[in-house]
């Protein structure tokens, strides 16, 4: 199940407070700036600095290309 359309609206990154994009097939959203994961676990994001994965170079090109492939858009516009 995706997330509620109304929570992407007000998500942001906890650490720069940036937008984020959500892949939701991947349970994921995605700071690209600072490269960092976050998790969504039983339809409930994680948005834990300290929990958040660190992306390398390789997987942070494949998430970008998607993005922009499949016009993910970002989880607010700030």
């Amino acid at each position: 199940m995706a997330l509620d359309p109304r929570l992407l609206e007000i998500l942001a990154c906890p650490d720069d407070k940036g937008p984020l994009l959500y892949f939701p097939d991947e349970d994921a959203l995605y700071n690209p700036r600072l490269r960092r994961r976050y998790l969504v676990e039983d339809d409930i994001p994680n948005m834990l600095i300290d929990e958040a994965a660190t992306v390398e170079d390789a997987e942070h090109e494949r998430l970008m290309a998607r993005a922009e492939s499949e016009s993910i858009p970002f989880t607010f516009t700030p």
